[in-house]
């Protein structure tokens, strides 16, 4: 389903690479395991990188009850929230043309403090679950405490809109002929072998055996 772009999220730069379809930025947002929240305090630009958890057409957040960020974002505060993948380099003949390949969406609107009890525990669990499937239902659920230490916020992913780049460099054609090597060295995260900690007794549970992050298919 695609959305028709705000004059804000309008890709002016590379236009050929803008993508306003919803599912191929849940796709992306899926993938990525940490967002960047972009905001202004008193005349003071911040970006903070974190996690957060997607719920249908929700994004959620969250941070202490005292921190910057939820102390101005509850107010009404604009946001601008980010995420970035990188599939690979791109090397190109000309330095000029070197590039990345990539998929990014940018998100805006208003966030708004989640105060609904099952709201914000099912928001904490879309978190967790995002970072790690089944590691929730595995865990200490949270306390009372610990729920009133944490401020949960939600951001409709109504006004946004992505930009992906894929395959190889674009050079000028005159630079074709430069007796360099060109093309693209891909990248993607993997996982190591799990590390116990040495208070643990506990046997390494199925969905941590051979880990890896999911990779969604790339949007041409």
């Amino acid at each position: 389903m695609s959305s028709n772009p705000t004059p804000r999220t309008r890709v002016v730069r590379e236009p050929q690479r803008a993508v306003y379809d919803r599912d191929a930025v849940n796709q992306i947002l899926d993938e990525a395991l940490f967002c960047h929240v972009g905001f202004v305090a008193d005349g003071q630009p911040f970006v903070i990188p974190m996690s957060f958890g997607r719920d249908g057409d929700v994004l959620y957040i969250h941070g202490s009850t005292a921190s910057r960020m939820v102390r101005n974002l509850d107010q009404g505060a604009p946001v601008c929230i980010t995420v970035t993948l990188v599939d690979g380099l791109v090397l190109a003949r000309s330095v000029f043309n070197h590039s990345m390949n990539y998929r990014s969406v940018v998100i805006l609107g208003t966030a708004t403090l989640v105060d609904d009890p099952a709201e914000k525990l099912s928001a904490l669990r879309a978190l967790s679950e995002h970072i790690l499937p089944h590691r929730w239902d595995d865990s200490r659920q949270p306390k009372e405490k610990e729920l009133k230490a944490t401020s949960v916020l939600r951001l409709p992913i109504s006004e946004f809109s992505a930009k992906v780049r894929v395959g190889p460099p674009v050079d000028d054609e005159e630079d074709y002929s430069f007796p360099t090597w060109a093309g693209v060295i891909p990248l993607e995260m993997n996982s190591g072998t799990p590390i116990r900690d040495e208070r643990c007794k506990q046997d390494l549970p199925a969905y941590l055996n051979n880990y890896s992050r999911p990779r969604k298919s790339q949007t041409a």
